[in-house]
């Protein structure tokens, strides 16, 4: 009996999960184009092919929406950041190197939705601000401890380890920011080859160069 319990509880939490996804992308798509105040729930609905009613049942307001959209960007770094890093070993340029692909690919997947980071967070309350501002420090921590490592290491040749690792951050945004431009020469895959080659050029001590021409041959 408990078992049995334990699979319908596993699929109503499979199917909150699913329906959760489609409403968040649904919003992330209509946000995008017209900006958050522009959206109704009866739009949002309309868009994700369910009922207002619905949508209530997950979220109690737009401004929830909202601020679910641009979190949800935020908690998909903190999950696949850390774990990126962990599969990448000790080394700790090739931590940063699997950190700054794990950023990229949740940017990639979310590209509508990174973009309201930038276009909307000021619709959001004060609550709502500190909390995003409270998560993007805690999901750019794993990055920065990956660079400080390497500094300390003497692989990496730079003062500040935030500045590094913001600058990293910055240009997996840009992938979203300027997909227009940069998707009709480069795939996901070779966006992430390129500016990590270009970003760890600078930084890599020439001494461990040949160490890393994987890495920094883009």
């Amino acid at each position: 009996m408990s078992e049995a319990l334990d699979a319908d509880a596993a699929a109503k939490q499979a199917r909150t999960a699913q329906r959760s996804r489609q409403l968040l992308d649904a919003a992330a798509r209509l946000m995008e184009k017209a900006g958050s105040e522009a959206v109704s729930m009866q739009a949002l609905a309309a868009e994700a092919g369910v009922s207002v009613g619905l949508i209530y049942r997950y979220f109690g307001s737009k401004d929830a929406v909202l601020l679910a959209v641009i979190t949800d960007v935020l908690t998909q770094f903190e999950a696949q950041v850390p774990a990126a890093i962990a599969e990448a070993g000790d080394d700790p340029v090739r931590r940063v190197a699997a950190a700054f692909g794990a950023y990229c690919r949740v940017i990639d997947s979310r590209r509508h939705a990174a973009l309201l980071t930038y276009r909307e967070s000021n619709a959001l309350d004060a609550a709502g601000r500190s909390q995003i501002k409270d998560l993007e420090l805690a999901t750019v921590e794993p990055l920065q401890r990956a660079v400080a490592d390497g500094i300390a290491d003497g692989r990496l040749v730079a003062k500040h380890s935030e500045l590094v690792a913001y600058n990293l951050l910055l240009v997996a945004h840009a992938w979203a920011l300027k997909h227009w431009y940069f998707e009709r020469t480069l795939d996901i895959e070779g966006y992430i080859r390129a500016q990590l080659a270009l970003s760890l050029r600078g930084l890599v001590a020439p001494e461990y160069a040949a160490e890393y021409a994987d890495l920094l041959d883009g």
